[in-house]
């Protein structure tokens, strides 16, 4: 098989346009999930969904970016990068739009869609980081990294405000979110523009093994699908843990976004951090140890130190996410394998993370404890260090099996 890397010129201000309409994608690919934990017990009860079904409106995103992962580098090589992240676009705030309506059909409908534009994003993301910043691609996955850690966390912390502030039902929160991705469609449309690219400045690749016979790739993607499950999960049913411990639905929802604001500078600093490093071993051990103590605190109450517990959580999930989209650049030679690894990871990983909010509320709706999820979730994030040492080592994906040929 054969791809064209097309390489242009482009000026500071194209470069400018660029960053913001990244940061844009960004802010669309988390509280169309995000908004949804701590409206939760309102959605459940207007329909009268059961926890583990309730926990499925998380599960189902996380289903399409599996299922659609692996076919969103092929899509992007036919007609575009840069297009495909605009359709994505389009659909999740179709999505949005289509699941605020109601039902209990439309919601879940609606949440797929979504899901499928998010998947786009996620997948595309860092190929087209590698792309346009080859030299300060760590820095760049900083940048979106924690511009999705931005919008994740706001999501999360007003979606109830809003309803108390304005009178609005849960439908009416959620669909907010449409507004910011028709600012993002609009400011990334431009770049569907057709460079115009120099006769000798074609680039041919040619890829003869598959990622699935790769170790490293397989590892990269267990990492990726391990700490997404633990993130998923404590969305949809920190706010409950929370409740649990006798904060107010409001300020339950606060939390979850005080979770997300306290990880957003290790959001920033692991990516650039971890461009320096030899290896990223250190930062996955403190990342596992960090998720142990947060839980701990988490299962043995309440009091004062819940906030501390909280503070560590969010930490945990800041690093653990850019350190995985970082493993996506740091462990590819070039735009394609990241693309294509990047499709592995998010394919194989998030079909690992769907198991996890449906699981945590059929625990709890069997055991009528947090007990054995906050368990469940300390074993996950043992396995998740594991897989981390190994997607942490210096090496490429295919280092041996890939052919480049220029002409």
């Amino acid at each position: 098989m054969e791809f064209r890397v097309l390489a242009k010129k482009r000026t500071l201000a194209q470069k400018l346009f660029l960053i913001v309409g990244i940061v844009f994608i960004a802010f669309n690919l988390r509280p169309a999930i995000t908004s949804v934990g701590p409206l939760v017990s309102l959605i459940r009860n207007d329909l009268e969904l059961s926890n583990g079904l309730a926990g499925s409106l998380t599960t189902l995103p996380l289903i399409a970016f599996a299922v659609l992962s692996p076919f969103a580098p092929k899509i992007g090589q036919k007609i575009g990068n840069e297009l495909t992240i605009l359709l994505g676009v389009a659909l999740i705030g179709a999505g949005i739009v289509i699941r605020s309506m109601g039902s209990i059909s439309l919601l879940f409908v609606g949440t797929a869609v979504a899901g499928i534009g998010i998947a786009v994003g996620n997948v595309l993301l860092p190929g087209i980081v590698k792309m346009k910043f080859p030299n300060k691609a760590t820095l760049m996955t900083a940048v979106y990294s924690t511009s999705l850690g931005i919008s994740a966390a706001i999501a999360s912390g007003i979606s109830i405000p809003l309803i108390e502030k304005f009178g609005w039902g849960w439908e009416d929160s959620l669909l907010t979110w449409a507004y910011l991705a028709l600012a993002a469609f609009l400011i990334w449309a431009p770049q569907i523009r057709k460079p115009k690219v120099p006769e000798g400045r074609v680039k041919i690749i040619k890829y003869g093994n598959s990622l699935l016979k790769s170790k490293l790739a397989w590892q990269v993607a267990f990492f990726m699908g391990l700490q997404s499950l633990i993130f998923y999960c404590l969305i949809t049913w920190l706010p409950e843990i929370l409740y649990s411990h006798g904060f107010t639905r409001s300020s339950s929802g606060w939390m979850l976004s005080i979770v997300q604001f306290a990880g957003l500078p290790a959001s920033f600093i692991i990516p650039v951090v971890a461009g320096k490093m030899n290896n990223q071993r250190g930062l996955v051990l403190g990342l596992g140890t960090i998720y142990l103590i947060s839980f701990t605190g988490l299962l043995f109450g309440g009091g004062p130190l819940i906030y501390l517990w909280v503070v560590l959580v969010g930490i945990a999930q800041g690093a653990g996410f850019s350190l995985a989209l970082t493993f996506l650049v740091l462990r590819a030679k070039d735009v394609m394998d990241a693309s294509r690894l990047s499709g592995m990871a998010q394919s194989l990983g998030y079909s690992l993370a769907a198991v996890g909010p449906t699981l945590i509320g059929y625990e709890f709706d069997h055991t009528h404890s947090w007990l054995l999820p906050i368990l469940t979730l300390m074993i996950v994030a043992i396995f998740m260090t594991v897989s981390g040492f190994g997607a942490a080592r210096n090496k490429y994906v295919l280092e041996e099996g890939v052919q480049r040929v220029t002409k």
